[in-house]
């Protein structure tokens, strides 16, 4: 039989303050710009054109449309939470549903298959599991997003009957 593969970490580099949780850091910023450049990219035409539609047609109060797509971006916002890794200086990670919870979980998944010896094909199944239990417990939130959605698409289009111009 052969022997289990030797730790990962020997140099204690894995600890708080090591090279490793340095380099994740790094690493999950550069993802999280990226993840955040393309929400920028999406809100800036978004809240534009919330904003033409509150001007030319009155949903409520003034703005309503607007103030939501904003609200949908600080919530997108708050769940990248691009300044993680300083909260991560002073203690856990937030246990809600942002990118360092999907990445922790990941990391923990990639982890434990290696230490049990796993396979490729072990980790492939282990990351699918944990990516169908993230996407399970976003199933309402993205229940929510199609529902609003259709609620958005529905304003845009004209009654039946009006000519489009």
């Amino acid at each position: 039989m052969s022997e289990p593969p030797p730790p990962v970490h020997e140099s204690g580099d894995d600890k708080p303050g090591g090279r490793w949780p340095f380099i994740r850091d790094v690493l999950v910023l550069q993802l999280k710009l990226l993840i955040g450049n393309l929400h920028n990219f999406v809100l800036v035409p978004a809240t534009l054109g919330a904003a033409a539609l509150d001007l030319v047609s009155r949903s409520g109060r003034h703005g309503s449309r607007f103030y939501r797509v904003l609200d949908w971006g600080r919530r997108a916002d708050e769940a990248i939470n691009l300044y993680g890794a300083l909260e991560a200086q002073d203690g856990e990670l937030k246990q809600s549903f942002t990118v360092d919870t999907v990445v922790s979980r990941l990391e923990d998944v990639i982890i434990r298959v290696y230490e049990n010896g796993g396979t490729a094909a072990n980790l492939k199944t282990a990351v699918d599991q944990a990516l169908d239990g993230l996407h399970a417990t976003s199933d309402k939130a993205t229940e929510r997003a199609r529902h609003v959605a259709r609620k958005v698409i529905g304003t845009l289009k004209p009654p039946d009957g009006e000519a489009r111009g």
